[in-house]
């Protein structure tokens, strides 16, 4: 049986739990931002990436953003459903998603309220704190990875 110090260690040092907790906070933070856009902040990172032309199949654009592909494929379905993105035959015949036209509006119109967003986090954090949090962020993904 855990002592009840392993317990408090689990609640108070694991990693898992406070990045995901830190990941839930930062989401609800930009999903409210950008209510009035009809976006949740992960649908217009998604939309942003997928406009960056970037990846050129589906599978790129899920290890471009580092998600699960299965993932990625049901966003992708929420949003064609919306009349966001369409499948457009990339390299190879492989599907790559695109932003309609309805999708560059959406992606145009929750822009300001993300540079705001951005900028408040970025302002209750410092600039310079900020770039270090990215920075480290990056290095505990490769950590893991």
């Amino acid at each position: 049986m855990p002592t009840r110090d392993e317990i408090l260690d689990i609640h108070n040092m694991c990693a898992c739990s406070h990045t995901r907790m830190a990941a839930r906070a930062v989401t609800r933070f930009y999903d409210e931002a950008l209510r009035s856009s009809g976006l949740k902040g992960t649908q217009f990172v998604l939309l942003a990436a997928i406009e960056a032309g970037e990846a050129t199949s589906i599978t790129d654009l899920a290890e471009l953003i580092d998600i699960e592909r299965t993932t990625l494929v049901r966003n992708l379905q929420l949003l064609r459903k919306e009349g966001l993105v369409a499948p457009l035959k990339g390299l190879n015949g492989r599907r790559k998603p695109t932003l309609t036209e309805k999708g560059r509006e959406a992606l145009e119109a929750a822009l300001p309220l993300w540079r705001t967003a951005q900028g408040e986090i970025e302002g209750r954090l410092g600039f310079g704190s900020w770039q270090v949090t990215r920075r480290r962020l990056g290095e505990l993904r490769k950590a893991v990875s």
